[in-house]
């Protein structure tokens, strides 16, 4: 087991990979109006509705699933990576600090930022096909033409960026379900005496059961979009800048001084829409697939 020492389990990296592809891929739609209005906020007013009835009237309704591809494939390796390495990195942590808290942190901290690796080609090539329709007729040949434009290694550009995004995105979801999860679980025995019921993690009913992931997967989604969104703004500026590529940093700082602080929460309304379903939908298969594949439920142990 990873936290008595031993090799990583590669069950936590099979759950993770496939929670990430199912919850990222079917989402790509909200992905896709959500990057538009942060890249075009003035043609839309702000508005969800808007921006979807105007993206489908001017590039067919398709276009709502443009990055599909390396959404599934990008995200499924990073979703692999960082809920295998999490798991993994809480047991190399483990009374590092004292505090449980801060071992899982740290962990995330790790996850987080070797996910960013994997996902930042993906990424790359999902943003620039989204901002800029016409800028490659597919995902492959989008990155052979960065590649080409800025050598082997124009897709991590924006690791700064990426990392920016990613290491709050993971410190957030997975600390914040591991705690409600146990935090919830705990509650169990003393509400269910309350209203005259024996609950316990092991025995209570299925349909019990799976809410306390739910409820716990809710409230993280709340919690990682707020932390994320900034790095989101960030990322999305450093893709969508016109004229040769610059810094991560310099993106950063032109894009608070063009909007302000402020401009770093812009489009978190379709964020929460966004992030929340991913993070629901993700944390619930993740947790399912690790029972099946015979790991404790999460906060259960």
């Amino acid at each position: 087991a990873v936290g008595s020492g031993g090799p990583p389990d590669w069950r936590y990296f099979a759950a993770g990979g496939l929670s990430a592809a199912i919850s990222h891929g079917y989402t790509t739609p909200i992905d896709v109006v959500k990057t538009r209005m942060q890249t075009n906020p003035e043609a839309y007013n702000g508005s969800v509705p808007i921006a979807v009835r105007r993206i489908v009237q001017d590039e067919g309704p398709l276009f709502l699933l443009q990055g599909l591809g390396p959404t599934c494939v990008g995200y499924g390796l990073e979703g692999a990576l960082k809920f295998g390495c999490y798991e993994a990195c809480k047991g190399v942590f483990q009374g590092a600090t004292g505090s449980q808290a801060a071992d899982f942190l740290l962990a995330s901290v790790v996850a987080g930022a070797v996910a960013s690796v994997v996902l930042c080609p993906a990424e790359d090539v999902r943003i620039r096909l989204v901002a800029d329709p016409g800028y490659a007729p597919s995902a492959a040949a989008a990155l052979v033409k960065a590649t080409k434009a800025g050598g082997p290694l124009a897709s991590f550009g924006g690791f700064p960026a990426m990392l920016g995004k990613q290491v709050p995105y993971t410190m957030a979801k997975q600390v914040s379900f591991d705690l409600m999860c146990k935090v919830l679980y705990a509650a169990l025995p003393g509400a269910g005496a309350a209203l005259g019921l024996a609950l316990s993690p092991d025995g209570m009913p299925a349909g019990a059961k799976a809410a306390v992931p739910f409820a716990a997967a809710a409230l993280t989604s709340v919690v990682a979009c707020a932390f994320s969104h900034p790095g989101d703004m960030w990322l999305t500026e450093y893709y969508n800048a016109e004229g040769p590529p610059r810094p991560a940093v310099a993106a950063l700082k032109g894009l608070v001084a063009r909007e302000g602080p402020a401009g770093l929460l812009k489009g978190i309304q379709a964020r929460f829409v966004h992030v929340g379903a991913i993070i629901v939908v993700q944390l619930v298969v993740y947790d399912a697939v690790k029972q099946m594949l015979g790991l404790q439920a999460t906060g259960a142990h």
